[in-house]
């Protein structure tokens, strides 16, 4: 009778571990962990406060120098702008765009960092904006 209780208690173990393991992990922002290593800037915009684009043409993305240059056209408000990244599959951003940005320090690009779907891969990115002459 002891030796049925100790299995009992054993399966009771078991199962109660199995169904508390997570088969689709989760990170901190409830976003999913995959195996995915890579980790990139794909496209990038910049909107004003009207929400339409600054940009006098594509941003240039260079993902060996992590860098995105563009260009926004003359007169526009640096301080508030709204940066949109897509990224590469399973990616996020950090910091993490909550609203307007303020691009005003051209001496001092902002940056932002993209970690990768198994989120062992960080790679920054320095948003270089130039003004467009008169």
């Amino acid at each position: 009778m002891k030796s049925i209780n100790v299995i009992y208690a054993l399966l009771i173990i078991v199962l109660a571990g199995s169904a508390c393991k997570k088969d689709n992990p989760v990170d901190e922002d409830g976003l999913l962990i995959t195996s995915r290593a890579e980790c990139a800037v794909t496209n990038f915009e910049l909107l004003g406060t009207d929400f339409v684009t600054v940009r006098t043409k594509a941003a240039a993305i260079d993902t060996t120098a992590q860098t995105i240059a563009v260009t926004v056209m003359f007169g526009t408000d640096l301080k508030n702008l709204y940066p949109q990244f897509t990224l590469s599959q399973d990616c996020k951003l950090d910091p993490k765009i909550t609203g307007r940005t303020d691009f005003s320090d051209l001496a001092n690009p902002r940056v932002y960092t993209v970690v990768s779907g198994n989120r062992q891969v960080r790679k920054p990115y320095k948003v270089l904006i130039t003004v467009q002459p008169r």
